[in-house]
């Protein structure tokens, strides 16, 4: 059993696009008439939008925030916030201006209404970062914490990317560090998963379009969770770090967090190797510190303190900083290790995990992928790609052994000797594993207005028989006659002439002919042509049930899992005609055996049709003793345009 604690912190969230227009609103809710509006030169719209908003309700307003919220940067807002008698906080922008916010709140207690536009998730913390002669120094208090978040993914959608990738890994690193925290719960753990997940999708996705407005609102979204994470529990190593060098070396806030994340996570990897699994998991990566790196990496973002501006003259004195104080950490640290940490974060060197059998699966995997990049076809190498990745991973998720890989060899080469002009043992692997029908579902989804299709089955033979309207395709053979008056229209209705429709079918033990060698030629299967008013006449007989051949390698695989061989009852229709797509269907026998386990999966209610009972004289006057069936139906095909 899981012992916890959870507390949740007061804040009010308001959500969407186009939510500045509330911001007065949401200000005069917590009794504010006199506000300070703390902007940033770089963002002269939204702060205008703001200003808009506000209306008579502004009474001063301050545009020096600065990183790492220095104290000297405060008491000169505070002197803007008392001289206007100001009674609330309005602020526009990213960490700096929510830090500031923050330090004027806990210096006043005001209420504040902070409108974030990175994604740094401060801004549901009651924690502040000040910094004060050369150190950075960490507080949390209630009156820190802001009463009302407005997030308005509008001014988040000219953000440009780097700042994105660098902001969004920050939100990265309070989800990672909540998870192995003290003070971890099922709440924060779930918040944490979630706001992983949808980081590492919103940033690739953001790659593509940096106006993608969904994948910004996505990321804004895993920004409020993250903050909700850093808000509820303690924080790390990470975090320990990033002050340090932030406070001390005035190194920049979010690039330094994107930098050392990764470090920091194979750090405490080894202490906390469950954790790193869930986040490898929501990352869909094998190994999650070296995983985020190749993330950065790939967004285009930083990798090395070097890069940011740090010494290197500077790594021992940064370890022995963030060793001074205590602080709680899955791992124990020393000044040691910590200088080989950032020692490697300074080269910018990616974070070698474990050796596992999943990061070698996974990087055999992308080099086949990788070995179809030349192919001159974008669909093949979409398709090779998409089929090698599905592949490993079942063979990785069920532990494949050399015996069953094998053994599945040796199957599909069965299936493959079985194969013949008469018999198609891999279609029929294709059917009885759905495949067919879910290759058909795609294909009739296209054309929804159409009749619609069904699987071809294995037993199409090419060119059948040319016959005339009103011929009994039978030839003779037993079983209940049949007629069938079929017409072929256009979605619009109107008949298609010369459309040339094949149809085939079983008899009534339920073989077809090309399994029935003593046959003298083709039987039950025929090609006719509409006339001008679209329509084809024929005899036949009533379809049965029927047994899929059940001798080979796909009947062993039905026996194997209990599975029954049998189709429901149906007859078989392919139609052609110009300047139009082709259709490949069946009809099936209302009321047939096998309708709710047709074992290709091919049944479809709207291809239940009735092949009526019929007794005494016939359309064509032909003399039938008895029952006899009447099957009337009209086919709609779509043109090539649609």
């Amino acid at each position: 059993m899981r012992t916890f604690v959870y507390t949740s912190r007061p804040s009010r969230v308001v959500f969407g696009a186009g939510t500045v227009r509330r911001v007065r609103d949401e200000a005069e809710r917590l009794g504010c008439s006199r506000v300070l509006l703390l902007s940033s030169p770089a963002l002269p719209e939204a702060s205008a939008r703001v200003r808009r908003a506000l209306g008579d309700m502004l009474v001063a307003e301050f545009d020096g925030a600065a990183m790492h919220t220095p104290v000297e940067v405060t008491e000169q807002a505070l002197d803007v916030l008392t001289q206007a008698s100001a009674d609330g906080i309005v602020a526009i922008g990213g960490g700096s201006t929510t830090g500031l916010s923050k330090a004027l709140a806990l210096r006043t207690d005001l209420p504040q209404v902070v409108l974030p536009t990175t994604y740094a998730g401060s801004e549901v913390t009651p924690v502040l970062g000040e910094t004060r002669d050369g150190r950075k120094v960490t507080q949390s208090s209630p009156s820190i914490l802001p009463e009302t978040v407005v997030y308005d993914v509008d001014f988040t959608l000219t953000l440009p990317l780097p700042m994105t990738v660098t902001s969004g890994v920050n939100a990265l690193a309070h989800a990672v560090e909540a998870l192995y925290s003290a003070d971890a719960n099922p709440v924060t753990d779930q918040q944490a998963l979630d706001a992983i997940s949808r980081i590492a999708r919103a940033l690739s996705r953001l790659t593509a379009d940096p106006a993608d407005p969904e994948a910004r609102a996505d990321l804004l979204h895993a920004a409020w969770l993250a903050g909700t994470c850093l808000a509820t529990v303690g924080m790390g190593l990470h975090h320990k770090l990033c002050h340090t060098l932030g406070g001390s070396f005035d190194l920049p806030h979010a690039e330094t967090h994107t930098v050392v994340l990764p470090h920091a996570m194979a750090y405490n990897a080894p202490a906390v190797p469950g954790v790193m699994r869930r986040i490898a998991d929501a990352l869909g990566v094998p190994d999650a510190p070296s995983g985020v790196y190749d993330l950065v990496a790939a967004l285009g973002g930083p990798t090395s303190l070097r890069d940011l501006g740090l010494p290197e003259s500077s790594l021992a004195h940064a370890a022995e900083l963030a060793v001074s104080t205590p602080y709680p950490n899955p791992r124990e640290l020393t000044a040691e290790d910590m200088t080989e940490l950032l020692t490697d974060a300074w080269y910018g060197r990616r974070p070698e995990g474990p050796p596992s059998t999943e990061a070698g699966l996974a990087r055999l995997t992308e080099q086949v992928v990788a070995s179809f990049a030349r192919a001159p076809e974008p669909r093949v190498r979409t398709l090779l790609s998409d089929l090698v990745r599905h592949l490993h991973t079942f063979v990785a998720t069920n532990d494949v052994t050399d015996a069953e890989w094998q053994y599945a060899i040796d199957f599909l080469t069965r299936t493959g000797q079985l194969c013949s002009p008469t018999r198609q043992e891999f279609v029929l692997l294709s059917d009885t594993l759905g495949v067919s029908s879910a290759v058909d579902l795609l294909t009739n989804s296209r054309t929804p207005t159409t009749t619609p299709s069904a699987v071809l089955g294995p037993f199409y033979v090419e060119g059948p028989p040319g016959v005339a309207h009103g011929s009994d395709i039978s030839a003779g053979l037993p079983g209940i006659p049949l007629w069938a008056d079929v017409r072929i229209t256009g979605t619009d209705g109107e008949p298609v002439k010369d459309a040339v429709v094949d149809v085939w079918q079983s008899n009534k033990e339920g073989f077809y002919d090309v399994q029935l060698p003593d046959l003298d030629g083709p039987v039950l299967r025929a090609r006719l042509r509409t006339h001008a008013d679209g329509r084809l006449t024929f005899w036949s007989i009533l379809p049965s049930e029927y047994p899929i051949p059940d001798d080979g390698p796909v009947g062993h695989m039905l026996g194997a899992v209990e599975r029954h061989p049998y189709r429901a009852p149906h007859l078989h229709f392919m139609i052609d005609a110009p300047g139009h797509r082709r259709l490949v269907t069946q009809l099936f026998v209302s009321g047939g055996a096998y309708l709710d386990s047709d074992t290709v999966f091919g049944v479809k209610d709207e291809l239940v049709v009735d092949f009526a009972p019929q007794t005494g004289p016939t359309p064509d006057g032909r003399q039938v003793e008895g029952e006899w069936r009447r099957l009337d139906y009209t086919f709609r095909i779509a043109p090539l345009a649609d």
